[in-house]
């Protein structure tokens, strides 16, 4: 999956304060579905380009990246994350994230190369502001609930 790094149009008024309601969620705020998508590449691309321990623990394609399905169902993933459609869930099923890491081993290090590689991919799509703060916010408790491992 080949992305666009220009960052998009934030659908963004000018208050700084935004917090997620039911009628304004942040795939919304993001940008919807491209938004999403591109997002995931980001991440990715930070990934390989920056953590390159956290890339080889993925699926690599021939050239050494990420694989263009994992950057798909992570999409899709921070797609119903995110409060749009769910369709990770309709595709793969309830995303059981702790199950799904579980033979990973997630200490600290790989918690924040993780997080990182996420901070790069939203400076790479402009996102800013309330949303940015909450998105850092709700990264960190996500990457932090993964840890399995000490240290």
């Amino acid at each position: 999956m080949s992305v666009d790094l220009k960052p998009l149009e934030l659908n963004t008024p000018s208050s700084d304060d935004w917090v997620p309601s039911l009628e304004d969620t942040p795939y919304q705020r993001l940008g919807g579905a491209e938004a999403a998508m591109a997002l995931a590449g980001a991440f990715y691309d930070a990934m390989d380009a920056h953590e390159p321990a956290l890339a080889k623990l993925h699926e690599l394609d021939a050239e050494g990246r990420v694989n263009p399905g994992t950057r798909e169902r992570f999409g899709l993933f921070l797609m119903g994350w995110l409060g749009g459609p769910q369709h990770y869930a309709e595709r793969h099923g309830h995303p059981r994230l702790r199950m799904r890491h579980g033979h990973v081993p997630v200490d600290l290090s790989m918690r924040d190369a993780w997080l990182r590689a996420m901070q790069r991919a939203l400076d790479a799509r402009g996102v800013t502001g309330g949303l940015r703060r909450f998105l850092d916010e709700r990264f960190a408790q996500v990457a932090d609930f993964l840890r399995n491992t000490e240290g």
